[in-house]
């Protein structure tokens, strides 16, 4: 995304701002709802070309006197004459073609215009117009949305925020999606786990995938560096990689297998265009609440597994319990836990997920939480114990958090046998970003400091042994004196059973031992008695003192 199309956008949020939509959650809706009606025309655009040059429909959409609500039959008006049009003509229109395209129809369903001063409605359009987006490929589309979601990381909206790219990466790294694969966000927000599952399953079928740094292209831009410059000076910058995804074999195989729910509507459809201007058009995503009895899925929903999860859910609330889904493996109230028990209930066998989780979930004492965790360890395999810094969510959350990394079992394990044998921990120190600062509602970057590479270096080690061989000391070890404090170590299932089946990454690091003093015994004593000489010797002047 070069620097014009920056500008742009940027004048579009600053219009909308001054013109009174100042909350960037809705503003971005505001900006997706006319950058889908721009999409939609542009796409009847090439029907009609297609059905000149002898093939294709010559509308889809938009058959008859329906023309008039294609943006390039409206986008002329202005003043209160465009504004009405818009909101009373134009979005019901789209909201009832149910049939013709259930997903556009779906994402005007309750569309409001929140634009309420023509003049400001008129100016976006005027500015959105001048962008041809068919001549922009997905990845710059993608770019546009992802720097539209920049915002959000000034606000939260009910405790939803925006998982940090630099934590989403090495998350999806480490599950490592496949084609065929389904996978599955239950609070998915802006669907930034599952843009980032579709990049790393396009690199993989690309020619030559493009690796970029997690901080993006416009870094490097600003650095006046090469990206192999870069890593020579900060040989531990994080990266992640995308591509055209040209030898995908089955297009419409990947766009179906993303799914996605979340409570808000307004998340919903910005996740739905996130996911649109990333080439995803048919992603499965739906509004519910995944948690209650009245959640709104389908038997079919209900019923469907995961072959991967990705999620960083809401971990702040607690749920009354006549609303609890009565097929969730968990007694708790507390969304955390619950949100766990879902993703261990929906992921199918041979099925891998990662969560973020609040480090109270890995060791709290109720018996819902032990209950839980047992469960875990006994029926799934958990992998890893990642412990993230306090600070990754600042500005909007300072608890910290975990992220649990565990896959189902081909089969059911034997009751007297746990499937995880052994647990993995990972102490993450520093994550590419300042962790006490915040700067313009985000922390400063620090990229030298970025313990996230080491993470999946020795991952790829662990996955290469089958899980057979964890990286680091067992936990008791005493390490030699002098020895650096440990990154990362282990603990059978045995010792984490006798601990209460306790999570917590600090239970069971390895201390370093003391360095023995090479003092000699003698003379460490005539030096304790020298001092209690002369500790006497002031005592006894101190006594003459007081009987004189």
């Amino acid at each position: 995304m070069d620097q014009t199309l920056r500008r742009k956008f940027d004048r579009i949020t600053d219009i909308l701002w001054a013109g009174g939509v100042t909350n960037p959650v809705t503003y971005i809706e505001q900006i997706s709802y006319l950058i889908y009606l721009k999409l939609l025309d542009e796409e009847e655009s090439s029907h009609e070309l297609q059905h000149r040059l002898g093939g294709g429909t010559v509308s889809r959409l938009f058959p008859g006197q329906t023309e008039r609500f294609r943006w390039s039959k409206w986008r002329f008006r202005s003043g209160e004459a465009l504004r009405n049009f818009v909101r009373d003509e134009v979005f019901p229109y789209m909201a009832s073609l149910v049939k013709d395209d259930p997903q556009v129809a779906d994402y005007f369903r309750d569309a409001v215009l929140e634009v309420v001063d023509p003049n400001v409605l008129k100016q976006v359009i005027d500015e959105l117009d001048s962008i041809d987006f068919r001549k922009l490929g997905p990845d710059i589309k993608g770019d546009i949305f992802e720097y539209l979601l920049t915002h959000l990381g000034q606000s939260s909206l009910n405790g939803q925020f925006r998982t940090p790219r630099q934590i989403r990466a090495f998350m999806v790294e480490m599950v490592d999606p496949d084609i065929g694969d389904t996978i599955y966000d239950p609070a998915c927000g802006t669907a930034g786990f599952l843009i980032d599952a579709v990049d790393h399953i396009l690199a993989r079928y690309s020619e030559e995938a493009q690796e970029v740094p997690i901080y993006g292209e416009e870094w490097l831009e600003k650095r006046h560096q090469t990206l192999d410059e870069a890593k020579k000076n900060i040989p531990n910058l994080q990266t992640y990689k995308k591509g055209p995804g040209e030898k995908i074999p089955d297009w419409g195989r990947l766009e179906a297998s993303m799914h996605g729910t979340d409570v808000s509507r307004q998340m919903m459809r910005i996740a739905m265009m996130n996911l649109v201007l990333h080439g995803i058009r048919s992603a499965r995503l739906k509004r519910a609440n995944v948690l209650s009895e009245m959640s709104g899925l389908t038997e079919n929903d209900l019923s469907r597994r995961y072959a991967v999860i990705l999620s960083n859910p809401p971990f702040s609330g607690q749920i009354p319990r006549e609303s609890i889904r009565q097929d969730l493996p968990s007694t708790s109230r507390k969304s955390e836990l619950l949100f766990l028990a879902l993703m261990l209930r929906s992921l199918a066998p041979r099925g891998r997920c990662a969560v973020v989780v609040p480090e109270g979930a890995l060791f709290g004492s109720t018996k819902a939480h032990k209950d839980l965790r047992e469960k875990l360890l006994r029926e799934y395999e958990l992998q890893a114990v990642v412990s993230l810094p306090a600070g990754v969510f600042k500005p909007y959350a300072g608890v910290k958090t975990s992220v649990l990394v565990f896959r189902r079992p081909a089969t059911e394990p034997d009751e007297s046998d746990a499937a995880t044998k052994r647990v993995w921990f990972y102490e993450i120190l520093n994550d590419g970003y300042d962790p006490e600062k915040v700067q313009a509602g985000g922390r400063p970057e620090t990229p030298e400091q970025n313990d996230l590479p080491g993470l999946l270096t020795s991952w790829t080690s662990y996955k290469a042994s089958r899980f057979e061989d964890p990286p680091g000391a067992e936990s008791g070890t005493l390490l030699e004196p002098d020895t650096d404090p440990p990154q990362c170590w282990w603990a059978s299932f045995k010792t984490v059973a006798e601990n209460d089946y306790s999570l917590g990454a600090s239970r069971y690091k390895p201390r370093v031992a003391e360095e023995v003093p090479n003092e000699d015994p003698a003379e460490l004593i005539r030096e304790v008695l020298g001092i209690e000489r002369e500790i006497a010797n002031g005592l006894e002047k101190l006594l003459d003192e007081v009987e004189q």
